[in-house]
């Protein structure tokens, strides 16, 4: 369990922090600041993302599949909402187009914010 939070905390906690920082960075050192930014986030975010796919993967397994419909369906969601949160990232990351990146960025936090809510849900379950 702490190793998946700690994914999820690094994945989340990253994104917010980057969406908070790239404005004033832009303004300071122009797009080189910002590629330079988004390339460290990459190295460490993206294993924090695959981490958390794995332990996540791992606790469901420890389950021994005792599972009530409302854990199912919610993990379910979940689960559909953090592949969303990973094709965004994706988008966002490969996009020249500001509109798009823009976009991209946005769903992909709002689906990793829901997805860190639903998994707080998934404990009472």
């Amino acid at each position: 369990m702490f190793l998946h939070l700690l994914a999820a905390g690094v994945w989340v906690g990253g994104q917010i922090v980057v969406a908070g920082v790239v404005p004033g960075l832009r303004k300071s050192s122009g797009s080189e600041g910002t590629k330079s930014l988004a390339n460290g986030f990459a190295r460490v975010a993206w294993p924090a993302f695959g981490l958390a796919l794995v332990t996540g993967i791992w606790s469901l397994l420890a389950r021994d599949g005792q599972s009530s419909t409302a854990y199912s369906l919610t993990f379910g969601v979940k689960f559909l909402l953090y592949i969303t949160a990973g094709a965004a990232a994706i988008a966002h990351a490969r996009s020249s187009n500001r509109p798009v990146i823009a976009v991209t960025g946005a769903l992909g936090l709002i689906c990793s914010l829901i997805v860190l809510f639903l998994g707080t849900l998934l404990t009472h379950t």
